[in-house]
């Protein structure tokens, strides 16, 4: 499960880090959840990465109605290549979504304690996501999108028991390439982030409310 995750990164930042030359303009957020836009990077009609904004819970081409992407922000790597809802998006339209690092919870008494997972080295982490394209004659075109989880690493599991893919930098390209649709090939980028890749630290309990939106500070991330 991913339901809350932060993102330090300026555009600038992101574009530097995934070799994009045009992007949106793009406010570092602390908190990012379900059906807010989030960035997200894809391959472009030209075959070259974009930087895009796509809405977090991905409604289906085919779907009767936009709502049903406020359930689908998640989306298992196990049975992606099968479920309706995400085998097309996994064949043709796949995208990376850039975090600083993710939220788990664990009950502490009455309370929820959130923890941050993040790359011990500061660095941009690639989530493995789905978009696809919604339209309908009497509303505007809603881009939207999942990120596919897979079973947590050790350091996870005493949280929950599933955390988001990580595509390692290597195989964004073919992770992005429309030409490939094996499913095999695909999944065998989901090979999920090395143990020594990620460190946890319990965040600010304000982070349970998604209205709480700290302000980057001057010197290091967020303060969480």
């Amino acid at each position: 499960m991913c339901g809350r995750y932060a993102l330090a990164a300026s555009s600038p930042d992101l574009a530097k880090w995934f070799r994009i030359d045009e992007t949106i303009n793009f406010t570092p957020r602390v908190n990012i959840a379900p059906t807010e836009i989030v960035p997200a990077i894809r391959q472009g009609p030209d075959g070259l990465r974009e930087l895009i904004g796509l809405r977090w819970g991905l409604i289906p081409y085919w779907s009767h109605d936009p709502k049903s992407g406020a359930r689908a922000i998640n989306a298992r790597m196990e049975s992606v290549a099968e479920k309706p809802a995400f085998r097309d998006p996994f064949r043709k339209r796949r995208c990376l979504i850039p975090a600083s690092g993710f939220y788990e919870w664990k009950k502490v008494g009455r309370a929820r304690q959130p923890y941050l997972i993040y790359p011990r080295d500061g660095s941009i982490m690639a989530l493995a996501g789905l978009w696809d394209r919604w339209e309908s004659p009497e509303e505007d075109p809603i881009e939207s999108c999942t990120i596919l989880t897979q079973d947590a690493n050790e350091l996870v599991r005493p949280l929950h028991d599933r955390m988001p893919v990580v595509i390692a930098p290597a195989d964004y390209d073919r992770w992005l390439d429309r030409r490939v649709e094996d499913p095999g090939v695909l999944k065998s980028l989901m090979a999920g982030a090395p143990e020594d890749l990620l460190a946890v630290t319990p965040a600010d309990p304000a982070i349970n409310s998604v209205r709480h939106q700290p302000e980057k500070k001057e010197k290091g991330l967020f303060d969480l």
